[in-house]
């Protein structure tokens, strides 16, 4: 049984079904399975916009959050603006990109995310007229906890010219999210869309003129053919061109797209996940009194999955997988993450399983 849905959730049968066609096409059409790859890519396109607001054409793909990530920081101007600023509650890929950056002499300000109602506001505080770019989870990954006022933040970097950099993946699909097309978003399909691996998304500012110095040779496809020259390295016509990467493997597209069709099909759009998700958390919560739950209560200020903080969390995560349930732990926290497919039942055993295993 599967409680890990804030970390990887299952794939639809569908899947199967996108996965064969992107087969065919290749067999078929060979180096002119292309243009039926990029199809199958403005379909996902279309979906994070849907969401997210903003138009499908300034969303860039990449296989990972990291990927995307990396490509902007390549593209901010870090010697006139040597200073960024964060949160201690970042995922670990952003997180060790950061602190790397620390150690070449970037200087990035951490800012602590407790106590979270006013996080965005010291955010905020922490802008400085030589800030390049402010980067911030919507939903932090560890308690589940959302973000909220984040305008206050965004308001604050803007005024000095820096960039904004949201973290939607513990948001996309599962806590409605609409963001200023002025601000950055990343995340993925890994978690709450069932895409599976390989399809994450940076949605950049229409009118975005960075320079990003990690950007693949998609960046400039329209003018492959044309002779080079030793002038500036040239860029598409659409902002998210800027940040688009290299020859990748489009199976991943063809399978997030069927899981998409299927979704559209059984009309589970965010709004009706979002409130399967608030009741089967609230089962956990219930479930869970006796414990130090990390994640709040109030159904607003909640993603998609609990955490707990638990003695010897690994050891509690082994005897619960040795049961046959899956949750995961970071450190002394344990999450557990419900998703779509679980039924009441289920999430019930997943509690008895987890007393049991905490208790010992």
């Amino acid at each position: 049984m599967l409680l890990t849905g804030h970390s990887h959730q299952a794939w639809p049968d569908v899947a199967r079904e996108g996965l064969v066609r992107s087969f065919e096409d290749a067999a078929e059409h060979v180096d002119d399975k292309w243009a039926r790859a990029a199809a199958m890519a403005d379909r996902v396109r279309e979906a994070v916009v849907e969401q997210l607001g903003g138009r499908a054409a300034d969303v860039a793909l990449g296989q990972s959050t990291h990927e995307l990530v990396t490509r902007l920081l390549s593209g901010l101007d870090l010697r006139r603006r040597p200073h960024l600023v964060t949160t201690t509650g970042e995922f670990h890929s952003l997180s060790r990109l950061l602190r790397g950056l620390v150690e070449v002499g970037l200087e990035v300000t951490f800012v602590d995310t407790q106590p979270v109602p006013t996080l965005a506001a010291r955010l905020a505080r922490a802008v400085r007229e030589d800030t390049a770019a402010v980067l911030a989870s919507s939903v932090l990954f560890e308690t589940s906890s959302v973000v909220p006022g984040m305008e206050e933040a965004i308001a604050a970097a803007h005024r000095v010219g820096a960039e904004v950099l949201l973290d939607a993946y513990h948001a996309y699909n599962v806590v409605p999210l609409r963001v200023p097309d002025s601000v950055f978003v990343v995340g993925g399909g890994y978690k709450y869309a069932q895409w599976g691996e390989g399809v994450c998304f940076l949605r950049v500012p229409p009118d975005c003129a960075l320079r990003p110095i990690l950007s693949g040779w998609f960046s400039d496809f329209a003018n492959l053919d044309r002779a080079r020259t030793d002038g500036p390295v040239g860029y598409g016509p659409r902002g998210a061109d800027r940040f688009a990467g290299n020859t990748y493997d489009p199976a991943s597209h063809y399978r997030a797209a069927a899981v998409i069709d299927f979704f559209r099909a059984e009309r589970l759009d965010v709004g009706r996940l979002r409130a399967t998700s608030l009741a089967q958390t609230r089962r956990l919560l219930e479930g869970l009194e006796a414990h130090e739950v990390l994640t709040p209560r109030e159904d607003d200020a909640r993603g998609g999955f609990v955490s707990v903080r638990v003695p010897e969390a690994a050891r509690v995560v082994a005897a619960m997988r040795a049961e046959g349930v899956y949750v995961d732990s970071r450190g002394d926290v344990l999450r557990l993450g419900p998703a779509p497919y679980l039924t009441d039942e289920e999430v019930d055993r997943g509690l008895e399983v987890f007393r049991r295993a905490a208790g010992r």
